[in-house]
This record gives structure tokens, C-alpha cells and sequence, in this order.
């Protein structure tokens, strides 16, 4: 029968890159880091999406809101920027591209809900 890992137990495993530098002494000390962090993800999300928002004030309809040059533009951008900062790409470009589904969706929901600006003479 499988269990969980012992989250104060010591490391069973090592990697073999001599430049790699543990960061923590404990799976429980690892777990507190990713949940600090996914505080800090949620939260940035959270204001992404006010501007994906705000955004579609200034679209006129679901091709502008869908934008997919943009989208392509976003990727490339992350992808530049984890490589650039030791991330994964392909775990960042996969991850932004469930985000910009999620916001493109969101955004045509709230889109839909709008009313044009008057013209004014």
C-alpha cells in the first residue's frame, strides 16, 4: 500500500548536479514555501485579472477580445522570461495558456455584458 511522504522525515533522494543547492530541510518547510507563494500567485492574479477586465472596455467584439496575436505575444514574452529567471518554459507556457483561456473566457462573459459608449456629436 502507497502513503504520502513523511513531511518532517529527512531527504530520501539527492540530485546528482553539484551546482544544485537545497533550499529547505523538510517536505513540511517545502510545502509552507509553495503555499506562501501560491498566497502571492492568487493574489497577482487576482489584480491580472481586474485589467483583463478593464481590458474589454476598450474591444469591440469577440475577435478583438480573443486577440490571438496577443496571445502569442504574451507566450513568447513568458517563455523569454523563464528561461531568463531559471524557470521551466514549458511548465510557464502551458500554465499561461490554461490562464489565457480561463481570462479570454471571463473576459467574452463580461464583454457580453457591456453596452456601447454614446457617440457624442
Amino acid at each position: 500500500m502507497q502513503k504520502e511522504p513523511e513531511t518532517h522525515g529527512a531527504p530520501l533522494r539527492r540530485f546528482t548536479d553539484p551546482a544544485y543547492q537545497p533550499l529547505c530541510d523538510s517536505l513540511a518547510e517545502v510545502r509552507e514555501n509553495i503555499d506562501r507563494l501560491d498566497r502571492q500567485i492568487v493574489a497577482l492574479l487576482a489584480e491580472r485579472g481586474r485589467y483583463v477586465k478593464d481590458a474589454a472596455r476598450f474591444k469591440r467584439d469577440a475577435f478583438q477580445v480573443s486577440a490571438p496575436q496577443r496571445q502569442q505575444e504574451v507566450i513568447d514574452k513568458v517563455r523569454a522570461l523563464a528561461v531568463k529567471e531559471g524557470a521551466y518554459p514549458e511548465v510557464v507556457e502551458a500554465a499561461y495558456r490554461a490562464l489565457i483561456a480561463g481570462f479570454i473566457a471571463r473576459e467574452q462573459r463580461d464583454h457580453q455584458g457591456m453596452v456601447d459608449v454614446e457617440s457624442k456629436p
